[in-house]
């Protein structure tokens, strides 16, 4: 055995660090995607086809014809009607979720063109309150159906909303999915078109009432569409569910929803429906 010890020089690697918000890790495959990609690819992975979440905001950019879309409606705000208190109460969650969106509430409504054929258009934002539906969602939507009917031209409703009724508002909530499906049939009654389309995640109340009654039900790829979410079905009914259960796919195959459009074609798909059904 040698006496002499060998001498270490000790070298200090410093890792290559990559700039936040230049890439973006995609949940599905976990590919990196860089955002300037992932942007001009409507926010879909370009390796798996993974469909990101987009705002209201993103969704009205992607649909309406550039300068064609007016907003109403916009500055309608809820009201706490029940003094709702928990660990945050209503009025600090609605506040710091307009901060955080900047957006007065979960819900976008307006009109505008889409590839020139006139609509009224809705979009939910999922990142406010989980795009829930209280008093103010479902006011704001109930007229822009009406809108729809006395201009007597399409609907067009983009759910993302993965929160349903809002629980902050108790029953009040709940009247909108019944005041904003009275609306959606006049709107048929008067032989109007409506299109529906279901984004991840769709779910609860909203799914159970405007959603769900699409004249054109439209779901987005991978999706999550159902009442319930599947880990709460599972723990009541004590049973395994069938794989890819409440995904577009599954429902698209027992007959739920009428057709899966990726992200890119969805504004030509529109169209073109329009075109044929009025």
């Amino acid at each position: 055995m040698s006496l002499f010890k060998p001498k270490y020089t000790i070298v200090k690697v410093r890792k290559k660090e990559i700039p936040e918000g230049v890439w973006t890790k995609c949940e599905e495959c976990s590919n990196p995607i860089f955002n300037k990609t992932l942007e001009e690819n409507s926010r879909v992975c370009p390796k798996c086809g993974y469909h990101f979440t987009l705002s209201a905001k993103e969704r009205i950019s992607l649909l309406i014809d550039e300068g064609t879309f007016q907003e109403s409606d916009a500055d309608l705000t809820s009201t706490d009607p029940l003094n709702f208190k928990g660990p945050k109460t209503y009025l600090d969650k609605i506040k710091s979720d307009q901060e955080a969106t900047g957006l007065k509430e979960a819900a976008i409504c307006g009109e505008g063109e889409i590839l020139n054929n006139k609509a009224v258009i809705a979009a939910t934002d999922s990142r406010f309150i989980m795009g829930s539906m209280g008093s103010v969602v479902g006011e704001k939507i109930t007229r822009a159906i009406e809108r729809a009917t006395a201009a007597k031209i399409p609907m067009v409703i983009v759910s993302g909303s993965g929160g349903g009724a809002r629980m902050y508002e108790g029953a009040l909530s709940l009247m909108q999915m019944a005041k904003t499906s009275n609306a959606l049939g006049l709107h048929h009654k008067a032989g109007l078109l409506y299109i529906s389309v279901l984004t991840n995640p769709t779910m609860a109340g909203i799914m159970a009432s405007f959603a769900g009654l699409g004249d054109i039900i439209i779901a987005e790829p991978k999706a999550l569409i159902g009442f319930t979410g599947p880990r709460v079905i599972e723990q009541t009914i004590r049973q395994r569910l069938p794989k890819g259960f409440q995904s577009s796919e599954f429902l698209l195959e027992h007959g739920l929803i009428d057709m899966i459009t990726p992200r890119k074609n969805l504004k030509k798909t529109i169209s073109d429906l329009i075109d044929y059904l009025t």
